[in-house]
């Protein structure tokens, strides 16, 4: 087990179901997710919690699957989105990334939407669920209609 960068301490035996021992004896396995110490874990939170709009917070996915492996969906609740809880905000499955870990990314990131409240409205459009081309008064936003 020859790892060329410091790795995340081990989690108490029965608090965390991350599979650290599978990832490092399996010498085929990605192991990026575990440059992700306590640390950088913080700062990469902080760094989630400061996003302001949703182009940032697309290049923060990428980025974090570029460098971690860490994938991220975030989707609209198949019910009503009221606040930040109506967003699904996952992180698919993978050996070495921590309990604490997949709460605290979903948190910052729904912290941030709480904050600036354009990067949820930004993100049900995408999906048309404002209806783009409506004003809230279901009057066409385009006289020409």
């Amino acid at each position: 087990m020859d790892i060329p960068f410091p790795i995340r301490k081990e989690c108490p035996p029965g608090a965390c179901v991350c599979n650290r021992e599978a990832l490092l004896e399996n010498p085929q396995a990605d192991r990026r997710i575990l440059q992700l110490t306590q640390q950088e874990e913080k700062k990469l939170v902080e760094r989630l919690e400061n996003i302001a709009t949703l182009a940032e917070l697309n290049r923060m996915q990428e980025r974090m699957h570029a460098l971690l492996g860490i994938t991220i969906t975030i989707t609209p609740s198949d019910n009503v989105v009221r606040t930040t809880r109506g967003f699904r905000i996952e992180l698919a499955d993978q050996p070495g990334l921590c309990r604490k870990t997949r709460q605290a990314i979903p948190a910052a990131i729904r912290r941030s939407m709480e904050a600036h409240p354009d990067i949820a409205f930004e993100i049900l459009d995408q999906r048309d669920l404002l209806g783009g081309s409506r004003n809230l008064f279901g009057e066409s936003a385009n006289p020409e209609e």
